[in-house]
């Protein structure tokens, strides 16, 4: 998540987290994740390419953005909730990430990234990383933006794979009815919409 995180959640040298233990879980099992190794794939053999959105506005898409659901995943299972992705541009045309939620722990978990633009004439395909060593960055992961409401209200995230996906929105929560049409074009793509998750957005805290 981006979130961006691809709310796309990855490994940081910036993380924020207030136990060791959980910082040496999340790197671990970020890297994994994000190379591609140490689990399942789905069998997307007889899927096509996932498809792009035409075009983004980058100016547009800064901001913060709420997570409505995502495909489970191990870099995001510290989170109960409140999952946000921020994007801002920079001006060497990338842009800085900055995700959060909050821990079943009650705590603010904070993960710091760049996004780069893979695809230039859209700006559709990006990648986005988490790690930095010496000033670079490091372990780049997809980014596709695959769903995108006209008046930038909510984007669908996914990965060439189809084993990673987010919906994100302006809002903490979407109308009813501008979620069936998310789902119905998470099918026509190629994804289960039953593998969303939604996220709490208003989670108890201790």
């Amino acid at each position: 998540m981006t979130t961006f995180e691809p709310s796309i959640m990855l490994p940081s040298g910036d993380r924020q987290a207030n136990r060791p233990g959980r910082m040496r879980k999340l790197l671990a099992g970020l890297l994994v994740a994000m190379l591609g190794f140490g689990g399942c794939r789905p069998d997307t053999g007889d899927l096509p390419p996932l498809p792009t959105v035409a075009h983004v506005d980058l100016d547009r898409y800064q901001g913060t953005w709420y997570e409505i659901a995502r495909i489970p995943n191990r870099f995001q299972e510290q989170c109960a909730g409140n999952t946000t992705a921020e994007y801002s541009l920079r001006d060497d045309g990338r842009l800085n990430v900055i995700n959060r939620c909050n821990t079943f722990e009650g705590e603010l978990d904070e993960a710091r990234g760049v996004a780069r633009i893979v695809d230039t004439a859209s700006n559709a395909r990006l990648k986005v990383s988490f790690v930095s060593l010496l000033g670079w960055q490091l372990f780049w992961g997809d980014y596709w933006v695959t769903d995108l409401a006209a008046d930038y209200s909510y984007v669908v995230v996914g990965t060439p794979g189809r084993q990673y996906g987010w919906i994100l929105s302006r809002t903490p929560t979407l109308p009813a009815s501008v979620r069936t049409l998310i789902d119905q074009g998470l099918s026509q793509r190629g994804y289960a919409p039953e593998h969303f998750e939604d996220t709490d957005q208003n989670p108890p805290t201790h």
